[in-house]
């Protein structure tokens, strides 16, 4: 049986609520879009990579660094959403979906996640995840947290601290989030990153919002929602978002540095 096509896809619009333009800034001499389109062609298991978008300013500067570009409408509500019109219509068997905000994407966690994909035919929908070490994290809804069963498959997505740690009689509260004494489990943080089977992609963007996504402003508990079932992949990579502007000077000055 041959191995499966593996194409990484990158959704990108133009438009930024806080940083306008932001995957055109130039980060280091090099476009953040550029960033992380090379990272994702140093990942062994992605066979092709391209980006989706429907904004010209994006198709021509990712011509211009000579990348694949696939232009969509412009009325997709999410990165998904313009995802599945591509695999619509390209020559692929896996897809795997990179934000393409995140210029520190690192190949090795690209590759962790696809994985499981070439020895499973049955794997429809994977995501990664890294442990969480530091309590503001653990407590913030902006860090989304996801709990797992003994195999590695999603049980819940959360904004919410969840496991919440019920603690023996007498023990302190932790001032860092750490493993529980009982049950040695620790607090995950999800990483928005996605393999998807075609057809599973296909499906799932022709499916309406369910209740619990919007409820928690989660897109992909309308996966778990509907009865089908998301593997994690535990990682220890923990991503770098560029969302404002010390964000955008922080990685311009680690990518600055690793140029060198």
């Amino acid at each position: 049986m041959s191995r499966p096509l593996v194409v990484g896809m990158i959704p990108a619009r133009y438009a930024s609520t806080r940083l306008p333009g932001k995957v055109l800034l130039d980060l280091a001499g090099k476009s953040m879009i550029q960033r992380v389109y090379e990272r994702c062609q140093q990942a062994e298991l992605l066979d092709e990579v391209l980006v989706a978008t429907d904004d010209e300013r994006v198709r021509d500067a990712v011509k211009a660094f000579g990348g694949r570009v696939e232009m969509t409408g412009c009325e997709h509500c999410s990165g998904t959403d313009r995802l599945a019109e591509v695999a619509g219509r390209v020559d692929c068997d896996i897809v795997v979906n990179v934000q393409g905000d995140e210029p520190m994407i690192e190949p090795e966690a690209i590759d962790a996640a696809v994985e499981p994909f070439l020895s499973d035919e049955d794997m429809q929908m994977g995501t990664i995840a890294t442990p969480i070490d530091d309590l503001d994290e653990h407590l913030d809804p902006a860090a989304v947290k996801v709990v797992v069963d003994s195999q590695g498959w999603a049980l819940y997505f959360s904004r919410a601290p969840i496991p919440f740690f019920r603690l023996p009689a007498g023990e302190p509260e932790p001032d860092q989030p750490r493993r529980h004494p009982a049950s040695g489990m620790a607090p995950l943080k999800h990483i928005g990153l996605y393999v998807y089977r075609r057809e599973m992609l296909l499906w799932y963007a022709g499916q309406e919002p369910s209740r619990l996504e919007q409820t928690e402003g989660l897109e992909q508990l309308r996966v778990l929602e509907a009865g089908r079932r998301i593997h994690v992949v535990t990682v220890d990579y923990s991503p770098i978002g560029v969302d404002t502007p010390g964000d955008l000077q922080r990685v311009r000055e680690m990518l600055a540095a690793e140029d060198e």
